[in-house]
């Protein structure tokens, strides 16, 4: 997918494309995360659509749930939800940010290789 060290730096163009796609495959995953949030707030705790939103985009976003949480099967499914947001939360991130590090090091490590080219 990245290209090797050997390999020259990707130009902009080609690294604004492989950026996009990683955002729009991030964005992707946020709407499916979300959506199951707010699945498991509208069928545990009969939430409204509205609600559930808030409350799913709430912990997805590590800020916290909105509303309090009557039946114990709306309280277990926050707290399974809040796991995997968590975890869910750095998948992404690594997902959308993993383009713009990888060109970062490729740059350092082409860097290296000309001052290694120069000696």
């Amino acid at each position: 997918m990245f290209e090797k060290r050997n390999e020259r730096l990707l130009p902009m163009n080609v690294f604004i494309a492989r950026l996009v796609r990683s955002i729009i495959i991030g964005l992707l995953a946020i709407i499916i995360a979300l959506g199951m949030g707010m699945q498991g707030y509208h069928y545990y705790e009969k939430m409204s659509w509205v609600d559930a939103f808030v409350n799913a985009s709430m912990i997805l976003s590590g800020m916290g749930p909105v509303s309090t949480l009557v039946t114990n099967g709306g309280k277990i499914f926050a707290g399974f939800y809040a796991l995997f947001s968590g975890l869910a939360f750095i998948l992404i991130m690594g997902i959308i940010f993993a383009p713009i590090i990888h060109r970062i090091f490729h740059k350092f490590h082409l860097d290296d290789k000309e001052r290694d080219s120069n000696n």
